[in-house]
């Protein structure tokens, strides 16, 4: 599943070929991607809205309309494609928005490609509706040391499982989760309450060095259908069990945590 750098590298890259555009029309090829509304007040809500910015907000993509908000989770294997208007339709082509043409350029059409059909589409007039739950960004100023800190103390959960829970920090998956605790020397079976507010700095300073280089990289590339990122040629543990650690060079192992591979050196990550 895209995480937080894979989808703000998406982010980033639609933004200039959007904003400014209006959607025509467009065409719900399978209306269960269409979390809310139902597909037919889609079609009638989304035509002629303008495309004012496009951003990104944990594992959303948020695109804000003239009134409203239109959020795309891609979930497994959701994937986005700007295509000329006369591209044909392919086999899990799930949403098309019909684009007007801007300046120089054609008249385009943006296309969600979902093989597994797991992603979700949201046009809202309040993001607050779908978003609201989220926890703090890791890369805001709002994720401070104190509070990472001070939010694990108040939980008594293991660290992977709380660090996946997008209700309390918003965007980690289990690459940059695996990533993070590695490069922090936490394992994470460790219960979230033993974290000294040392490690608890160490942690902070590591999801957001992660993130940072996974963004620098595009995101990473490796089992689903997001393209272009090259961080998986930097993983540290994820994906890597039985190859050396590159600290210590010790074997990484993988473990399986809340249902979840996890990779981890047992040199580096001792249970306390």
């Amino acid at each position: 599943m895209p995480e937080l750098p894979e989808v703000e590298t998406i982010a980033r890259s639609l933004r200039p070929q959007l904003v400014g555009r209006t959607i025509l029309d467009s065409d719900v090829c399978w209306s269960r991607t269409i979390a809310t509304p139902s597909a037919r007040k889609f079609k009638q809500l989304i035509k002629g809205q303008k495309i004012v910015t496009v951003s990104r907000r944990a594992k959303f993509l948020s695109v804000q309309l003239s009134n409203l908000y239109l959020l795309i989770h891609l979930r497994m294997s959701g994937d986005l494609y700007i295509k000329e208007e006369d591209a044909l339709l392919e086999k899990h082509d799930r949403l098309i928005l019909w684009l007007s043409s801007q300046g120089k350029r054609k008249q385009h059409k943006l296309i969600f490609n979902d093989t597994r059909k797991f992603g979700r589409v949201w046009l809202t007039a309040d993001p607050d509706e779908v978003l609201g739950n989220l926890g703090p960004e890791p890369l805001s100023d709002e994720f401070t040391p104190r509070w990472l800190y001070e939010s694990l103390q108040t939980r008594h959960r293991q660290l992977k499982p709380l660090l996946l829970d997008q209700s309390f920090l918003a965007g980690l998956g289990n690459i940059y989760t695996d990533e993070s605790l590695h490069r922090a020397r936490l394992h994470p079976l460790a219960e979230s309450d033993s974290v000294s507010e040392k490690q608890a700095e160490a942690l902070w300073e590591a999801i957001r060095a992660v993130l940072n280089e996974g963004i620098r990289r595009n995101g990473a590339s490796i089992d689903w259908v997001y393209r272009g990122g090259e961080f998986q040629n930097y993983f540290r543990v994820y994906d890597r069990d039985g190859e050396p650690c590159p600290v210590c060079g010790t074997t990484i192992q993988k473990l399986v945590v809340g249902q979840r591979g996890t990779h981890i050196c047992p040199n580096c990550q001792v249970m306390e």
